[in-house]
């Protein structure tokens, strides 16, 4: 009998060990949290008088973010750092048209070298850092920024390989500081209007989320030595999955409270299609030794991913930048008691709803639709829709900013966390270990280490 539960352990633990073994490595490493590091799913910083920024990268995006921070009230913009004298000075210049001359007096000014932005962190020490560049620099320059005791603000993503964005989880969780990914789109009006109509629960139980960024940017690849498609355009030609996924997702994952106690995010799987689109605009654009003509695009035109969440829904996400085809996020969200979808935003309700439909079968749209934005406008962007009018993207990013600004005086939770920026992000770099493998699923890690669990989801914020 001894030796047969001798025998029996042996198996089992033989078992085990091999299990153990072809789990991956980025959902063993960093599973302990070290004992001096501190949870921040619902952290709160101490208040900020007068919030100090800088800001690092002001091409497309930092610019804009520079010009309506420095217009709110209770900030200074301390420094602007870029790799290019001419944006730093125009970028400048912006922040004091914005906010008139008494204000923002001395700005200093970094351009030049790839590693510049340390020598602003080391003499600049500022309160906060705002993170506008290529994307293979946003780990970097968070970590380091929070390192110099600066809270973290991310363009997305947050980070493109899940071993980043498990440093940069540690970096937030050591020097309890917030590092939130900008993901803009969580404070469009439709999205917001969606999120209170969920919470108000008028769909019943979610199962079910569609999300994408289907956005043609092949006239990207005419910035061509400096700019976003100087060097976007080489993550088409070199990586194969879904680039993109944050904008869609982002909300989708909020709707559905993922990674805050409801459920988290389970599994992937994820298909591309030919890369064709890219190499074909090159060839008819550009001379046959350009430099665009000599990549090998490997990035597929379409890809679709499906993830799994721990309690079995589902959502699909979808990336395109390449295809002939107008903009979507699609923006759907299926619940037992009816749909909310976007592009064109459309509502539908079991048993109709009131004084606009009889039934699920018709969908309140177009003209109909101003009722609905009467009855469930998200107070947030009722609140702050005036103040941002012209910041960029319909509003949404000057209530994005406005509101990491309140935060931080008012030393409130971020309306993003630093795990959500890295659970919508890693859809990434997980699509291209499942693209590889033929579509094999791909378990997600759980950068909360269980206390999703106990993470609150995100209140109708007033």
């Amino acid at each position: 009998m001894k030796n047969l539960d001798r025998r029996s352990f042996i198996q089992k633990t033989s078992l085990t060990a091999a299990a153990v073994s072809i789990v991956p490595s980025y959902l063993r490493a960093n599973s302990e949290r070290p004992f001096s590091s501190t949870y921040m799913g619902g952290f709160t910083a101490p208040k900020l008088e007068k919030v100090r920024a800088a800001f690092i990268g002001v091409g497309a995006r930092g610019g804009t973010h520079a010009k309506f921070f420095a217009a709110l009230e209770g900030t200074e913009v301390v420094a602007i750092c870029d790799l290019y004298e001419d944006l730093v000075k125009e970028k400048t210049q912006w922040v004091k048209d914005a906010a008139g001359e008494n204000r923002h007096k001395n700005i200093a000014q970094y351009w030049g070298d790839e590693d510049t932005w340390r020598t602003m962190l080391e003499e600049v020490r500022p309160d906060v850092v705002f993170i506008a560049t290529n994307w293979a620099n946003h780990a970097p320059m968070a970590i380091g920024a929070m390192e110099h005791g600066a809270h973290a603000f991310v363009e997305v993503p947050i980070a493109t390989t899940i071993q980043d964005m498990w440093d940069i989880v540690d970096a937030s969780e050591r020097t309890q500081r917030h590092c939130m990914m900008l993901e803009n789109v969580n404070y469009s009006r439709d999205e917001l209007m969606f999120l209170n109509m969920c919470r108000q629960g008028l769909i019943g139980e979610i199962l079910h989320g569609e999300a994408a960024y289907i956005h043609e940017l092949r006239w990207q690849m005419e910035e061509q030595e400096r700019g976003t498609g100087s060097w976007r355009t080489h993550h088409y030609a070199n990586r194969n999955g879904n680039l993109y996924p944050t904008h869609g997702l982002g909300p989708v994952a909020q709707y559905m409270n993922l990674a805050r106690q409801d459920d988290t995010f389970g599994s992937l799987v994820s298909f591309s299609t030919p890369a064709r689109g890219r190499a074909l605009y090159a060839e008819k654009n550009y001379p046959a030794d350009h430099k665009w003509n000599e990549l090998e695009f490997k990035g597929g035109d379409l890809n679709t991913s499906i993830i799994k969440t721990h309690f079995g829904k589902t959502i699909m996400v979808q990336w395109d930048e390449t295809s002939p085809r107008p903009y979507s996020r699609l923006n759907l969200v299926q619940g037992t008691k009816g749909i909310l979808a976007g592009f064109p935003t459309r509502v539908a309700l079991e048993g109709g709803v009131e004084g606009l439909t009889e039934d699920h079968h018709s969908w309140v749209q177009g003209e109909q639709l101003e009722k609905l934005y009467e009855k469930y406008d998200h107070p947030l962007y009722k609140r702050l829709n005036e103040a941002a009018k012209g910041s960029g993207h319909g509003g949404m990013d000057g209530i994005m900013v406005y509101r990491i600004v309140e935060c931080l005086q008012q030393g409130l939770p971020m309306d993003q966390n630093v795990y959500e920026g890295c659970l919508w992000s890693s859809v990434s770099p997980l699509s291209e270990r499942s693209v590889a493998s033929g579509g094999a699923p791909q378990p997600f890690p759980d950068f909360t280490r269980g206390n999703w669990q106990e993470t609150e989801p995100l209140r109708i914020i007033s």
